[in-house]
């Protein structure tokens, strides 16, 4: 299903609360979504494949992805999950080369594409777009570096740091806690760089003692300051 984008659908309030186009001129986002189209994707969807050559940039609107690649022994790492409110594809429109990952939605998930050259128009034409992109890696490349420096620590901190990471990106403050998609084990493992086994004892002792609690759909974190105080 698919919908041409209008500043008077509900969208807007997608587009006003995304952090890519905070504090952008209104008139401006209008131009630049002209040729913006929505289209509505199942769970466990391929977006984007490695090595496909990028003619758009993608929002989410609504629901999760992952973006994934694979090691040399053709393993799947998963590199990043992201939520409504963030983009992708947004580096093969900048390079004008070959995607570098895949990107495969986790549930029911509604994208907006961007012509790559509206894209790339807006930044030349709008510097606080520019400096918003800016954010956005600087922000990724934290999270990566923090990421890498827990992998020789113990599994509860690099299960403990893997939630905050998602909480940090996508969490959303409920009247618990701090609440996070519920994704399988496998998406924490292979988040986390542990075995799926691992995970499911380190998620039921951190639920044990209180940390975290979990429904169907959502993890929440009732203090993230407590969660944090057990990574070593």
């Amino acid at each position: 299903m698919e919908d041409r984008y209008s500043l008077q659908t509900s969208t807007h309030n997608w587009i006003t609360s995304a952090p890519f186009f905070q504090g952008l001129p209104e008139s401006i986002v209008e131009t630049a979504l002209t040729h913006l189209v929505t289209r509505t994707h199942p769970a466990n969807q391929v977006i984007l494949l490695e090595n496909d050559w990028g003619g758009s940039v993608y929002f989410i609107v609504e629901g999760w992805v992952k973006i994934r690649t694979y090691n040399l022994e053709g393993k799947e790492v998963t590199l990043n999950i992201i939520g409504s409110g963030e983009l992708f594809g947004e580096m093969a429109a900048l390079d004008e080369v070959p995607r570098s990952t895949d990107v495969i939605t986790l549930t029911p998930t509604v994208i907006g594409s961007m012509p790559a050259q509206d894209f790339v128009k807006l930044l030349q034409t709008e510097p606080l777009a520019g400096l918003r992109l800016a954010q956005l890696m600087a922000r990724r490349l934290r999270q990566v570096n923090r990421r890498l420096r827990l992998r020789e620590s113990d599994s509860q901190s690099r299960v403990a740091d893997t939630l905050l990471f998602l909480a940090e990106g996508q969490g959303k403050r409920g009247q618990t806690g701090t609440e996070i998609p519920n994704l399988p084990h496998r998406e924490l493992s292979s988040l986390s760089g542990l075995a799926r086994e691992t995970v499911t004892r380190v998620l039921t002792r951190l639920e044990k003692k209180g940390l975290i609690a979990r429904e169907q759909d959502v993890l929440c974190i009732p203090d993230v300051s407590a969660l944090e105080k057990m990574i070593i």
